[in-house]
C-alpha cells in the first residue's frame, strides 16, 4: 500500500497543505556471505519505485503504532525478509519533501537497525513501492543519498561496537 488510509483521509481534509509524519528507516544487516578476513557486513536495500533510489527500507508508522513493529511490518511487506528489532540508530527529520500529486510533507524518521531471522534468506519484491530489492556488501552499495549512506554507517559502527555508540539526533549533527 503506497499511500496509508489514515494519510488519505487527512489529506481530504487539509489538501496538499504541509503534513508532519511519523517515518521509519529500517537499515537491516547480516553477515557477510563472503568469508574472507576482509568481509564487511550487507545492508537490505530496496529500489523505490518513484524515483529509482536505492535505499533502506523506510515507511510511515500506522497511528498508535511504535517504531520498531512499523520497521518490522515496513521490511516484511517491502522485501518479505523477518527481521528483528537490534537498536535505535537515531531521529531525524527528512523534508520538507513535494510529492509528484502536489502533497507536501515533512518526516520525522526514527532509524533502526534489525537483523534478518533467517540471514540465508533472500529478499522479494513485495509491493508496488520498490522495482529490486537484494543484500550489498555496504562497502560496495548502490546507495547516493549522503543522510542514508550515514544511517547504513551508524548502522555498521553500533552493529560493531554497541557500547560506544551514541543515536545519532538529527541528520546532520552527532
Amino acid at each position: 500500500m503506497a499511500i496509508p488510509e489514515f494519510i488519505v483521509e487527512t489529506r481530504k481534509k487539509i489538501g496538499t497543505d504541509p503534513m508532519w509524519v511519523p517515518s521509519v528507516c529500517a537499515v537491516v544487516l547480516r553477515d557477510s556471505t563472503d568469508n574472507s578476513d576482509w568481509a564487511v557486513p550487507e545492508v537490505l536495500l530496496v529500489q523505490r519505485a518513484d524515483n529509482g533510489e536505492w535505499t533502506p527500507v523506510t515507511g510511515i508508522a500506522d497511528p498508535g503504532e511504535e517504531a520498531h513493529d512499523a520497521a518490522v511490518r515496513e521490511v516484511l511487506e517491502e522485501t518479505g525478509i523477518r527481521a528483528t528489532p537490534a537498536a535505535i540508530l537515531g531521529v531525524g527529520s527528512v523534508g520538507p519533501v513535494t510529492h509528484s500529486n502536489g502533497d507536501v510533507a515533512s518526516y520525522m524518521s526514527v532509524q533502526l537497525r534489525l537483523e534478518p531471522e533467517d540471514p540465508s534468506a533472500e529478499p522479494v519484491v513485495g509491493d508496488d513501492e520498490s522495482t529490486a530489492v537484494g543484500w550489498f556488501p555496504i562497502s560496495q552499495m548502490p546507495v547516493k543519498d549522503p543522510k542514508w549512506r550515514l544511517v547504513i554507517g551508524d548502522a555498521a559502527a553500533q552493529r560493531k561496537h554497541p557500547s560506544g555508540f551514541s543515536p545519532r539526533m538529527g541528520f546532520s549533527k552527532r
